[in-house]
């Protein structure tokens, strides 16, 4: 029986070892795999998982797939011709392959992030059913290696909302999309625990009295708050339900914070500010799209044949077109994730230094950014906002004032962000907890109680 925090950032598996929770290596990738995945063709991904099930999973997964499996066979052929390798790679290996060329092959991150997006056609979530299931089952594997045993019990974690809009709809939709990929990899027995109350079951284990907890958890995806009545003698209980006071959530997250440091750090240099021929401004959407990853229709409808006819002729009509022309190279060569990635890398670096120097050789040689703290805090206003709303909502929610404010989630290591959060709770004792490590530990202790 395992933990397993399927992450919009990193995924990690959990195990119960001499009663406290041990996070498992999961081969070169260590105790985190980022949540990335590189196909030569997104059409061969059904073909991989396929060889991955199980005998009798594959003759379920071969008539619910029978045209997906045929064309990516065909695809196969043909880059077997080509001297292109057909293995996928996951994590690390996934980015640095779409990095070595970003206009080839199929490259997608955090897909938890789509799961719960609205007007998905059938076909899509079918596809993203079958990368759920890809990257399970690549994590499932490295884990039973590292534990010798096959695994078939879990709790996965979910966070409050997946998405901002059609609430329990969109839930519903990114739970049946888990359940069902989990399932095909070999899972038996499948839980659910929402995020925060399952860090807050880690951090539960560090009290010695009954505490009034509000757990924040700012993840890559989404930052969840639940308020919850904590007490050492509770952790045998299998219903916690009385003790979950208030659960508020939204799609505000890592990403988040990365698109808007990208948009305001980096699309400058790309022309954003600019001025066109008229003297009118430049025109600001298609900045928005080129690095607006987490959302399906905006970054198709900026691969779009038609958008590269808009910035070619943008590129005509605007005062400095040399540097528009940035804007169109990204478009053209497929470069929003790595954008991102460098605002990301920006992001991580203030956590140790006040202002950091963004490289964009692969746009242009020898061009350069400078991002700074104040930058970052200035960038990502909005996020701060609704994150500020969330908070005070579970406390509203719950009718009372918690005793301790307890701080998780990577996106929350920022020094930023951090002390952005000691300015809401000023009377407030607030701790900070494993920034990556406290859900799956959580979820890894649930597991243990209910399946035992």
């Amino acid at each position: 029986m395992i933990g397993f925090d399927y992450g919009t950032s990193n995924c990690a598996i959990g195990v119960m070892q001499n009663n406290i929770p041990n996070l498992l290596n999961l081969g070169s990738h260590g105790r985190y795999i980022s949540s990335t995945l590189y196909s030569p063709s997104r059409e061969v991904i059904v073909n991989w998982l396929n060889k991955q099930l199980s005998a009798a999973e594959q003759v379920h997964f071969q008539q619910q797939r029978r045209w997906q499996l045929q064309k990516g066979q065909s695809v196969l052929r043909e880059l077997a011709l080509d001297g292109i390798p057909t293995e996928l790679s996951f994590g690390q290996d996934a980015l640095s392959a779409y990095l070595e060329e970003p206009d080839e092959g199929y490259y997608i991150k955090s897909p938890k992030s789509f799961l719960g997006a609205s007007s998905l056609l059938p076909q899509q979530i079918e596809l993203f059913e079958d990368i759920v299931a890809a990257m399970m089952s690549n994590i499932k594997r490295l884990a039973e290696n590292e534990l010798q045993r096959e695994i078939t019990q879990t709790v996965i974690g979910r966070p409050v909302n997946f998405q901002g809009i059609k609430g329990e709809e969109s839930n519903a939709q990114a739970i049946k999309v888990l359940t069902n990929a989990a399932k095909r990899v070999g899972f038996k027995d499948i839980e659910f625990q929402y995020e925060p109350v399952a860090a807050g079951f880690e951090f539960e284990s560090s009290l010695d009295k009954e505490t009034k907890v509000l757990v924040v958890d700012i993840g890559g995806g989404t930052t969840d708050c639940s308020m919850i009545l904590m007490d050492p003698k509770f952790s045998n209980d299998t219903d916690r339900t009385k003790h979950l006071l208030a659960h508020t959530g939204q799609r505000i997250g890592g990403n988040d914070f990365d698109i808007g440091l990208a948009l305001k750090g980096i699309m400058p240099a790309l022309g954003m500010d600019s001025f066109l021929k008229t003297g009118k401004p430049m025109p600001v959407n298609s900045y928005w799209q080129a690095v607006a990853i987490n959302n399906i229709n905006e970054q198709t409808a900026f691969y779009s044949q038609q958008n590269s006819r808009f910035l070619q002729q943008l590129c005509r009509d605007a005062k400095q077109p040399e540097i528009v022309a940035r804007l169109l190279k990204v478009q053209q060569e497929k470069l929003s994730y790595q954008i991102v990635n460098n605002a990301e890398q920006a992001k991580i670096a203030l956590s140790d230094h006040m202002e950091q120097q963004i490289d964009l050789n692969h746009i242009e040689n020898q061009l350069n950014v400078t991002v700074d703290r104040e930058l970052f805090l200035s960038s990502n206003q909005r996020q701060l906002t609704g994150i500020t709303q969330l908070m005070q909502e579970a406390v509203k929610q719950a009718g009372s004032q918690p005793d301790v404010v307890f701080v998780t989630g990577g996106t929350a290591k920022s020094p930023v962000l951090n002390q952005f959060l000691k300015t809401q709770f000023k009377n407030i004792k607030l701790v900070t907890g494993d920034h990556f490590g406290s859900v799956t530990a959580g979820l890894t202790r649930w597991a243990e109680l209910i399946y035992r």
